[in-house]
């Protein structure tokens, strides 16, 4: 076998393959030898099948195994001996294409080598890492809003209009066509007014009823009412109002408090402040991890490959497109060439992608088992019902399972370098942070 290089241009490489006929020969006899045992032929006990009456039968057969076995050894014993890492799958092509039994096999190998990653002094990155936390006026704010949830709703005066957002309860009775169909009328009945929990068009009529008023409210079904016999049909409600009532948040107290599943006010407070650094401190990671990458770019410089970066301009390119044009949900659209600008943002992920796999390979960085578990769980929250479709879909998918295990390898490579660089903690306030990360997703 024989391996001559035709190409050493930058990180292009090129190969001429030459496997011998005589190493064909070789392979197929071998394979005919570990299958004799086994085989069984008229006239013959099983494995005792003269070779020559095995080659003529099965040899042809197992040529082709031996061709594609040769090829593949070639090609890693190569890259075992040159050391070289290809970007991609290489363009492997059989170059005598009329070729026939006792003829040596020609192919030429082509493909881009992953560039040598210099080292890194990490210990020399310095960092600002910003801190958050929950004052009181937050932590205020968070209960309040959690007590507008906890609303309830007590009656206006005698003679109040009832508003948008009010609760009027209600008698009412629906006809269609003069005749009372099922599930149209209830007494009691609580209304929010501008939930949208009734037929379009139906409370908005009774903004402005009073306790004690019969109103007629006339409405159309929706032509995709999931009742066929009442979809697109014109219906009549007699409403009687009984009450209007406005409504109030619920009192910030130890009731409440326990609504939410916490023993009293002062837990329910803790509660909230351990959410809202928690909270602080994934923005506040985004932004340092931000600049960390900034960094890291600043301080490398390698070659990289043309597929690689020409591949994610497009995807980038494409994703931009689509965020432009949410209205087009498919690929039928013209093609779309990545600009100047793709280019450049193609090149730093790409750049910092191969830095950061380096970094994780030389530091033994794993994602575990439950960890790769953890992330399929929150990604199968998404499809309710169907969780164990997606975790059979992920476990049959390879490009699926990588796509789930590449972003918790780069934050564990986060974390590994952020340990080793120099990283100052500065306490801040909540709306420096907020600027800073709005500053981040400007650029």
């Amino acid at each position: 076998m024989q391996v001559t290089e035709t190409l050493n241009e930058g990180l292009k490489r090129g190969y001429a393959i030459t496997v011998t006929a005589a190493e064909l020969d070789e392979k197929v006899n071998e394979k005919l030898v570990e299958a004799r045992p086994e085989v069984e032929m008229k006239g013959f006990r099983k494995g005792k099948v003269p070779m020559p009456l095995l080659k003529k039968q099965f040899g042809q057969r197992l040529m082709g195994e031996a061709m594609q076995e040769a090829i593949d050894g070639a090609m890693n014993k190569h890259f075992e001996d040159s050391g070289d890492r290809p970007a991609l799958q290489p363009e492997v092509k059989m170059t005598n294409e009329d070729w026939k039994e006792g003829d040596d096999v020609n192919v030429d190998m082509s493909y881009e080598a992953l560039p040598a990653i210099p080292d890194v002094d990490l210990k020399s990155v310095v960092l600002e890492r910003l801190v958050v936390k929950a004052d009181d006026a937050a932590v205020d704010e968070a209960l309040g809003n959690l007590a507008e949830t906890a609303q309830d709703f007590n009656a206006r005066e005698d003679g109040a209009e009832a508003q948008d957002g009010d609760q009027i309860v209600m008698d009412f009775v629906g006809k269609v066509d003069g005749e009372a169909f099922e599930g149209g009328a209830a007494e009691d009945y609580p209304l929010v007014l501008g939930s949208n929990s009734f037929i379009p068009g139906f409370e908005e009529q009774l903004v402005g009823c009073k306790a004690g008023d019969a109103k007629d409210v006339t409405v159309n079904f929706p032509d995709e009412y999931q009742a066929e016999h009442l979809a697109g049909k014109e219906a009549v409600f007699a409403c009687t109002v009984k009450e209007v009532k406005e409504p109030v948040a619920a009192e910030i107290n130890d009731e409440l408090a326990t609504k939410f599943g916490a023993e009293d006010l002062a837990a329910l407070k803790g509660q909230i402040a351990e959410r809202l650094e928690a909270e602080y401190a994934g923005a506040a990671r985004a932004v340092v991890k931000r600049t960390l990458l900034d960094k890291l770019d600043e301080l490398v410089s390698f070659d990289l490959p043309p597929s690689l970066v020409e591949a994610e301009a497009g995807q980038i390119a494409h994703q931009l497109w689509h965020e432009e044009n949410p209205e087009v949900e498919g690929h039928d659209h013209p093609e779309i060439t990545p600009t100047d600008e793709h280019n450049s943002l193609a090149e730093r992920r790409v750049r910092l992608g191969l830095l950061l796999a380096e970094l994780g390979q030389k530091a033994e960085v794993e994602v575990s088992d439950a960890e790769m578990t953890q992330a399929i769980m929150n990604q199968a929250r998404q499809y309710p019902g169907q969780e164990r479709q997606f975790f059979e879909f992920v476990q049959q998918n390879a490009q699926m399972q990588q796509q789930l295990r590449a972003p918790i390898f780069e934050d564990k490579v986060i974390d590994y370098v952020l340990e080793l660089a120099e990283v100052t903690d500065k306490e801040v306030s909540k709306d420096d942070l907020q600027a800073a990360v709005e500053a981040m997703e400007e650029e």
